[in-house]
């Protein structure tokens, strides 16, 4: 079951949920998680999700980030921890789009998405997600539809 945030993007199935854990020194001079760091919260969530330990085969040269779009919904406040949601929404040839649904006392917090390119064995072109891991990123698909406003 989905939730709708300020965006009215309702998610049709279940993301994966990413523990993480803030530092004190997140925090800027207003009390809140700095805007900033919250990018790099995101791309812990990402690299913990995408690179487990071991070989799992998977984006064996690693990704990049393509673009990347970010919605502040309401401050994310310094505590110990907070949830970063991850759902795919695209699967292309070359990319994936991944969304970030930052989660703070159970409010989402932040929305953002990224496109996401495999790396080539040289680690500097790209090159097509192979079967193993579009098999992988179709486990973790999430349908995002747009409701229409009332």
């Amino acid at each position: 079951m989905g939730f709708m945030t300020e965006n009215n993007i309702v998610s049709t199935g279940v993301p994966v949920d990413m523990e993480l854990h803030l530092r004190w020194s997140d925090e800027d001079a207003l009390g809140h998680v700095n805007n900033a760091r919250i990018v790099t919260l995101m791309e812990e969530a990402r690299i913990r999700w995408t690179q487990p330990r071991g070989d799992s085969g998977r984006f064996p040269f690693g990704t990049v980030v393509a673009s990347l779009k970010l919605d502040y919904l309401r401050p994310l406040h310094y505590q110990p921890t907070m949830i970063i949601q991850l759902s795919v929404v695209r699967i292309g040839t070359k990319s994936f789009s991944l969304r970030h649904v930052g989660i703070q006392d159970g409010v989402p917090v932040f929305d953002g998405t990224s496109v996401m390119v495999p790396l080539a064995e040289d680690g500097k072109s790209s090159r097509a997600i192979n079967d193993l891991e579009r098999a992988w990123l179709e486990s973790a698909f999430v349908e995002v539809t747009v409701e229409a406003r009332n």
